[in-house]
């Protein structure tokens, strides 16, 4: 089992992340999400490298209406080539909102990227169901 590098980088200077422990967070995830069996060969196990692009809100709003056709900002945005996009502003709010420490929030909205590059989807209540629980589990496993 070939395990893709993966490595986070933070293009937004609005809310202070301490970007090396959640590289190191998303080291262990990765590992966690290709040991979830998928029936089929995903594009996380073909992947040689995966980039976390933690970014502003306003940056977020021009990805989600460049690709996606929607307005706004939302908070993660995956792309099959091992891209993920997520907003910092956006996890700070949730993070309110939801009870969890910014961190957290950002484990979870990295842990939901990984699993979109290993074929889940959250486009129905089902599948939704399905990949919230694939990411609380592979979330605590890797704390």
């Amino acid at each position: 089992m070939t395990v893709p590098e993966i490595s986070v980088r933070n293009l937004q200077r609005i809310v202070p992340v301490n970007i090396d422990n959640l590289e190191k967070f998303a080291k262990r995830a990765v590992r966690h999400c290709i040991k979830t069996r998928r029936k089929k060969r995903t594009e996380l196990m073909r992947l040689g490298e995966i980039f976390v692009w933690l970014v502003s809100d306003r940056r977020m709003a021009w990805l989600h209406r460049q690709f996606l056709g929607k307005t706004g900002p939302t908070d993660v945005l995956t792309f099959q080539h091992g891209e993920i996009f997520i907003s910092v502003e956006m996890a700070k709010r949730h993070a309110r909102m939801f009870g969890n420490s910014l961190v957290r929030e950002l484990q979870l909205y990295t842990v939901h990227g990984l699993l979109h590059l290993h074929g889940f989807n959250d486009r129905t209540p089902a599948e939704a169901r399905k990949m919230k629980r694939a990411q609380e589990q592979i979330a605590r496993r890797a704390l």
